[in-house]
């Protein structure tokens, strides 16, 4: 994880199971599992992999997966939970401590056929960097899952919760204080998409995360197996459909490797990705 977030890493660790949590993991997993379909093994990196949720789930799929954190603490968290997997999980797993920033120093270009980069973002103040990064290790033809936090709903969270003077400062920032005590910054999806496009990298499709859940306290718990089935139903509608996608806490992009980096004058103004979707495509 990235030096912004250190100041919150023992709350995150210990808000790992709790209902806000559970909520993120499952549906970026379920989007991500709609674009993974029948691709076969793929080589993926996860930068800023924490504890590992996302990456043990795909190399128990049969993905060779890479680890990318610079937390000890979180680190030792995830290869903990390996040492409970099968010989055949954990051989599939290598884990680097090391820095996001630094991924030219430590990854060949075009070495990933995925790359994940989820929650991190939003501890740079220039991004800029870090999406060069990622779009040099993942080969032509493969695929970014970028998750960030939404800044075209930034003020939702605040005023839902009766916090005024934070929703007011939304509309015209996107830096905040989150849920851990830690300073961070959100994106608009329209900027990342151009972003993006400038880097080779073209969005085939977008999802919101954790619409209906984001305003639950810190410490909730999950429901019963049938109430979290059809809490989780109605996430992951909302998380394809107009207009409750642009305002839900989290957005999720999935971004193809398609050319080199263009100008950004070429940029398109309207992007596909941006219009409304129905279920996402395998």
């Amino acid at each position: 994880m990235t030096s912004g977030f250190v100041a919150g890493e023992q709350q995150w660790r210990a808000r790992l199971s709790t209902l806000r949590q559970v909520v993120r993991q499952e549906l970026v997993a379920r989007q991500l599992a709609g674009h993974l379909a029948g691709a076969g093994p793929q080589r993926v990196l996860d930068v800023g992999c924490g504890q590992g949720t996302q990456l043990v789930r795909l190399a128990r799929l049969g993905h060779e997966v890479t680890g990318l954190d610079s937390s000890a603490t979180l680190l030792g968290d995830l290869r903990r939970d390996l040492a409970g997997e099968p010989d055949e999980v954990r051989a599939r797993v290598r884990v680097v401590q090391g820095d996001a920033r630094d991924l030219a120093g430590v990854f060949e270009p075009g070495s990933f056929e995925v790359v994940l980069c989820h929650g991190v973002l939003m501890y740079f103040a220039d991004p800029g960097p870090l999406l060069d990064g990622l779009a040099r290790v993942v080969a032509p033809g493969g695929m970014v899952s970028l998750l960030v936090r939404n800044g075209d709903a930034l003020a939702m969270r605040a005023g839902l919760l009766g916090d005024w003077d934070s929703a007011l400062r939304a509309f015209d920032h996107v830096s905040y204080g989150n849920r851990l005590g830690v300073a961070a910054r959100a994106d608009r999806v329209d900027d990342l998409v151009a972003s993006l496009a400038g880097r080779g990298l073209s969005v085939r499709a977008w999802y919101g995360v954790r619409l209906f859940t984001d305003v639950a306290p810190d410490d909730a718990g999950l429901p019963d197996k049938r109430e979290l089935a059809a809490l989780l139903a109605c996430e992951e509608r909302a998380a394809t459909t107009d207009p409750y996608r642009r305002v839900a806490a989290l957005t999720h992009l999935i971004a193809e490797r398609t050319q080199p980096a263009i100008q950004p004058s070429d940029h398109p103004q309207t992007h596909p990705a941006l219009r409304p979707t129905g279920p996402p495509r395998a």
